[in-house]
């Protein structure tokens, strides 16, 4: 007990010395003060103005093309798909109106991957997080979440005194589930939108409504359902600090001359409440302090504290503070989009520089012309590809057979794509040597019919008399080639004839 009792006293006397324990002080037990802090949810309140209207017709824009877009027919022929846009994974293809991409074309969907992260670079270096702040399905979907929530709960007092609320009374219980099923349906509505893409959606809405579709189908939807509300409608602003790897990688792309929000505080520090009769000495900036950029920020940070990784660029803070900077009449663009590079200019009172001379640099220049170039070669790709095509392997096991009378006869295994809504008659013949004799396995003629929009597997033969030059000459160079009967296009494709090595 002595011992103890010293052993107390010593941790007493240590910490009286000890200035840290007046920050974190230490029980008697010395335990650790715990470092974990409980995460307090972010309740923006409802903004008015050019970016939030902006937003608006952002999130209605692309969330209509999302659910609508399965919906939209496309004629392309009595045996093909008529929804437009369509992911045929049976049949290993992609529609997208017009345009038919085959499994062998996925070069066209890493093309378009391509472009997708040089216009993110892009837009980045330009304009800092506005993908983010604008078009993410993380950020359009959680403005839709917020937005639901909203009009169940109130603005944002409300919903802040609802959740500190610690007693569960009939009202909190009737708007919290309220709430959860408005949640549950806009993310089974997205589970079910997303699988529409990858087959008749009118044909797989009846199954699924009739529990005819496959189970794919349904642990997909449940699954994106539950994806959705928990990102959207729990998580929100976590997925983009913790989950998201975009905003550790943006600087990366951004520099001085990036247009990005940020606050004047040249021009609003030092804060000040407004007062009516204010003394001459205690001179304020235009900064009133009033908190209205961080009440609407959906990331709960403050702007004025300087450029953040959790800032989206979503521009409602610009809003709020020029409704403020028009209520106490000072002008506006306190909070705006603005550069670095144009700061010593504003402190000397100089206008900045053109917003063009922001965005059209050497780096945008770069990423520009890199994403046209490909772009241009994506379609330049689209059409000049062939509408019907041809490969060939040979047969190595064996590399050749001896017939009876002494000819050689070289295997090969021919494929032909018809890229045509309707059957085609294609018409195989060989530019070779002479001697060399063409056969079609299965049929005495030169034609064979594809349907359409398929591929044939054809084994052909070519065969050498004895002695011929290519049956003894070792190796010779031929080339196949298939014509389309109906239109007349025709491809080729070379390879070889191996014969007997006498030499």
């Amino acid at each position: 007990m002595q011992v103890k009792a010293a052993q107390v006293g010593f941790w007493e006397n240590t910490h009286r010395q000890n200035p840290l324990t007046e920050r974190f002080p230490v029980s008697d037990n010395t335990t650790p003060p715990s470092l974990y802090a409980a995460r307090e949810p972010v309740f923006p309140k409802r903004v008015s103005g050019a970016f939030r209207n902006m937003k608006w017709i952002i999130m209605l824009v692309t969330l209509g093309i999302y659910y609508l877009t399965p919906w939209i027919r496309w004629d392309r022929g009595p045996q093909l798909p008529d929804q437009a846009v369509l992911v045929d994974l049976a049949n290993r293809r992609f529609y997208f109106f017009w345009i038919e991409i085959w499994s062998h074309e996925f070069y066209f969907v890493a093309g378009l991957l391509i472009m997708a992260g040089l216009g993110l670079f892009l837009f980045t270096s330009a304009l800092g997080r506005v993908w983010c702040g604008y078009a993410c399905p993380q950020t359009v979907w959680t403005d839709l979440f917020i937005l639901v929530e909203r009009w169940i709960e109130g603005d944002r007092n409300a919903r802040l005194r609802l959740h500190r609320q610690k007693k569960w009374d009939l009202r909190k219980l009737r708007l919290r589930v309220t709430k959860f099923i408005a949640w549950f349906v806009i993310g089974l509505a997205t589970g079910g939108a997303w699988v529409f893409y990858f087959a008749d959606a009118p044909t797989l809405l009846v199954d699924l409504v009739t529990g005819q579709a496959h189970p794919i189908a349904y642990t997909t939807m449940l699954t994106l359902t539950a994806t959705t509300f928990f990102f959207g409608g729990i998580a929100r602003e976590q997925i983009c600090i913790y989950a998201c790897p975009w905003p550790r990688i943006q600087a990366a792309m951004m520099d001085e001359d990036t247009l990005t929000i940020g606050y004047r505080d040249w021009r609003g520090e030092p804060r000040g409440k407004l007062r009516k009769k204010q003394d001459a000495s205690q001179e304020t900036g235009d900064c009133i302090d009033c908190m209205a950029c961080v009440n609407v920020c959906p990331m709960g940070i403050d702007i004025r504290d300087g450029q953040q990784m959790e800032c989206i660029t979503c521009g409602l803070c610009i809003d709020a503070c020029d409704e403020m900077m028009d209520k106490i009449g000072k002008p506006r663009g306190l909070i705006d989009y603005l550069a670095l590079s144009d700061e010593p200019r504003e402190r000397e009172g100089q206008p900045p520089r053109s917003v063009w001379k922001h965005i059209f640099r050497v780096r945008t220049i770069m990423y520009t012309t890199l994403w046209s170039l490909v772009g241009v070669g994506l379609v330049f790709a689209l059409f000049i590809r062939p509408a019907i095509e041809m490969t060939v392997a040979p047969v190595r096991n064996p590399v050749y057979v001896t017939l009876s009378d002494g000819s050689i006869r070289n295997t090969y295994d021919i494929r032909l794509l018809n890229k045509h809504g309707e059957d085609r008659p294609f018409r195989l013949t060989l530019k070779a040597d002479p001697t060399l004799r063409l056969q079609l396995e299965g049929t005495p003629y030169e034609t064979v019919t594809v349907k359409a929009n398929e591929t044939l597997l054809q084994k052909v033969h070519v065969i050498a008399p004895r002695h011929s030059d290519p049956a003894k000459g070792g190796r010779a160079d031929i080339r196949f080639w298939v014509e389309d009967l109906t239109t007349g296009d025709r491809a080729h494709n070379d390879t070889v004839f191996n014969g007997r090595d006498d030499q």
